[in-house]
């Protein structure tokens, strides 16, 4: 083994604060040695010292024990028993997560960890319900908060550990202070005309007229981080005002401490490694997602057909098919009389996607309802499309997946959000001030910016856009997904942000647009008819 290759571990272990002795890093250079050009994983001493993090001893037989559970993996997903050598994806491996069986954590703010809820959640909450909604969504992003760099306070006070730090000051302890302060609270309107800044100890009245603020919709029920002074009169004059820092999805899943909050379930780390393997070398992992699909429209029909028989053509079908509501291009609202001939639209839909036979047999498809679909109520989540509506479709599709809004999926080793409502107009007239211009004037962006510190997919107040109260937990969005889609009748879009895929497919009856997109790189093709 060269010296260069043992400094380059050397290296790793000193970035990540190891202090291994040599016949630890001998076992980690012959563990190296081991792996072949072909071998599935693309580094495999990055994975031995992630998973040597968890151990409290890091010496040569905790080092061996690690390496020869990464070879068991390595081989295991390297086998081919068909002899064939394309990887195709199969709908075991695509778990499909309804927003009703996603599982709720709290945090406990003394003992600093999260809690799995064990109780049954009614779907219709107590007043306790309510008041708990804002809690929980407080708790959330204060913990965030509690360990960010700028925010977080010091082991030892010095006048070194105060520069650059920004402690925040519970709004209670506001009362008799001067000076400028940092506070952390929840935007609401207490009295008409008058807001007011919330925290777990007090609420104050806040002046937002001179605030500079950052990228994103500042709505009623906004989780915010504000600057200011208190004024004589009792209110504080805001100078600086902007979201919650976003926190790294690696950083979060460490301190969930394994707890499965998206509710796929835990993998072994072969079916992890295998799963990351398919991912990648799959010939059929594209996944096209169309959003307004007006099955009483004949020109929409006559698109999505030709949809099929171009995927239909391809060498390799894609795996997934994600079709959003609205299914109708009138609200099935309590004037709407005409479920009987819905529901043979949707056995029409059946027959043309069954006279695709490739599609039929190598294809899944997903069904998510819109806004204005038929259901109970306009309340979120929304559970998945009536039985009596999707029957004769089944007859066609038997495997077609009909799940609620929102709902998760985990792709092989990717979390997915899909997410059907009509946001943006929504949030722009629900907006306190004009956004910022600084960071950028694309809406879609001050959407994203703005969904993804609040960790919350719809952080409206509840009387423009009503939750059930005991549910809210299933439009969180933490830890950060890989991909959320964002189903809007607006402008398709698509924009990372900080490593987090979003995109807006568009309206396919409107406008014929729709998105073919790729996990395994996060690829997003903007496509339309």
């Amino acid at each position: 083994m060269s010296s260069s290759t043992r400094k380059k571990v050397q290296k790793k272990c000193k970035i990540r604060g190891y202090t291994l002795e040599l016949d630890a890093v001998d076992e980690i250079l012959s563990f190296e040695s081991e792996f072949n050009n072909d071998s599935a994983l693309d580094d495999p001493v990055d994975i031995l010292l992630d998973l040597l993090v968890t151990q409290p001893i890091k010496d040569k037989e905790t080092v061996h024990r690690i390496a020869t559970r990464i070879l068991g993996a390595d081989a295991a997903i390297n086998e081919t028993p068909d002899g064939d050598g394309d990887d195709v994806i199969r709908a075991s491996d695509l778990l499909i997560v309804d927003a009703f069986k996603v599982p709720k954590f709290r945090y406990d703010p003394i003992k600093k960890v999260f809690y799995k809820h064990t109780g049954s959640l009614p779907m219709h909450g107590d007043a306790f319900s309510k008041a708990a909604l804002y809690k929980d969504r407080f708790l959330l992003l204060s913990q965030m908060l509690s360990r960010h760099k700028d925010f977080s306070k010091p082991a030892f006070d010095s006048e070194l550990s105060d520069f650059g730090r920004c402690e925040i000051s519970p709004i209670q302890s506001l009362i008799g202070q001067t000076g400028r302060r940092w506070v952390m609270g929840l935007i609401s309107q207490l009295e008409d005309g008058h807001f007011y800044l919330e925290d777990l100890s007090a609420s104050v009245e806040i002046n937002l007229s001179n605030a500079k603020i950052t990228a994103g919709f500042f709505v009623e029920n906004t989780i915010v981080v504000a600057e200011g002074e208190m004024l004589l009169e009792g209110v504080f004059q805001v100078f600086n005002c902007g979201f919650p820092p976003l926190e790294g999805r690696d950083k979060s899943l460490q301190f969930l401490a394994g707890h499965d909050s998206f509710g796929s379930g835990t993998l072994t780390e072969q079916e992890t490694l295998r799963l990351a393997k398919l991912e990648r070398e799959a010939v059929n992992g594209n996944v096209v997602i169309l959003s307004d699909i007006w099955l009483d429209n004949e020109e929409a029909m006559g698109k999505l057909e030709r949809v099929l028989d171009a995927f239909e053509n391809e060498d390799f079908v894609p795996c997934l098919f994600v079709l959003m509501g609205n299914f109708c291009s009138h609200p099935c609202n309590l004037g709407f009389h005409s479920f009987s001939n819905l529901r043979s639209q949707f056995g029409k839909l059946g027959q043309m996607i069954a006279a695709h036979p490739r599609l039929k047999e190598g294809s899944c498809f997903l069904f998510i309802p819109g806004p204005d679909d038929a259901g109970p109520s306009t309340v979120l989540p929304r559970p998945s499309l009536p039985k009596y509506l999707r029957e004769e479709l089944q007859n066609h599709i038997p495997n077609a997946i009909f799940s609620s809004n929102p709902c998760r999926m985990k792709f092989c080793s990717q979390e997915v959000v899909f997410f059907r409502q009509d946001l943006l107009y929504r949030m722009r007239r629900s907006c306190l001030m004009p956004p910022s211009t600084e960071e950028t004037t694309d809406d879609f962006e001050h959407l994203v910016a703005t969904i993804t510190h609040q960790c919350h997919l719809c952080p409206l107040p509840l009387i423009v856009q009503p939750i059930i109260w005991n549910y809210d937990h299933s439009l969180y969005l933490y830890p950060t997904p890989h991909t959320i889609v964002l189903g809007d009748r607006s402008e398709q879009k698509a924009f990372k942000y900080t490593g987090i895929t979003c995109f807006n497919p568009g309206s396919f009856s409107s406008d014929g647009a729709f998105v073919v997109y790729r996990p395994d790189n996060q690829e997003v093709e903007l496509s339309s008819l």
